[in-house]
């Protein structure tokens, strides 16, 4: 298989995940998992009173974790064809905060699929993190995965 061939196999277009609820519950436990319980993730009553935002707000690092689950749910990585490994980001920006209650979803494009070795993929989307009823995302980023595909023989 060439890299036009994967190219059509793979999450052409647009895509979009189905919306996943970030909140206080799941920004507690990514807490507790990373130690990181700056009180603007945590500490209800402080944000209502100190915080620009006015109530507690996820990780960065959390709303980027979802990427995975939510490129999955979208279809943008090709389980079916072989070993998803994550590779790396290119132009990671966190643009807006994800307040605890909120609705994410990512929207993801295909960039480029670069054959690196045979059987061995590049494949880059540009994704965004939308926020529902805001204009801004939390995040965009490009991700990039290597695509393993063990050829059969026979």
């Amino acid at each position: 298989m060439n890299a036009q061939v994967l190219e059509t196999k793979i999450g052409t277009g647009t895509r979009v995940s189905e919306w996943v609820v970030v909140d206080q519950s799941m920004i507690d436990r990514f807490a507790d998992c990373t130690h990181d319980h700056q009180w603007i993730h945590v500490d209800r009553e402080r944000t209502k009173r100190e915080s620009p935002f006015g109530k507690p707000v996820a990780h960065g690092f959390l709303t980027l974790s979802l990427l995975s689950a939510l490129s999955y749910d979208c279809g943008a990585w090709p389980l079916d064809l072989g070993t998803v490994i994550n590779y790396g980001l290119d132009k990671l920006r966190f643009l807006a905060p994800v307040k605890a209650g909120s609705r994410v979803r990512l929207r993801t494009s295909l960039n480029s699929v670069e054959e690196k070795a045979p059987g061995r993929y590049l494949v880059r989307h540009h994704g965004e993190v939308e926020i529902e009823g805001e204009d801004t995302p939390a995040l965009a980023a490009e991700t990039i995965i290597m695509l393993i595909i063990e050829e059969k023989a026979g």
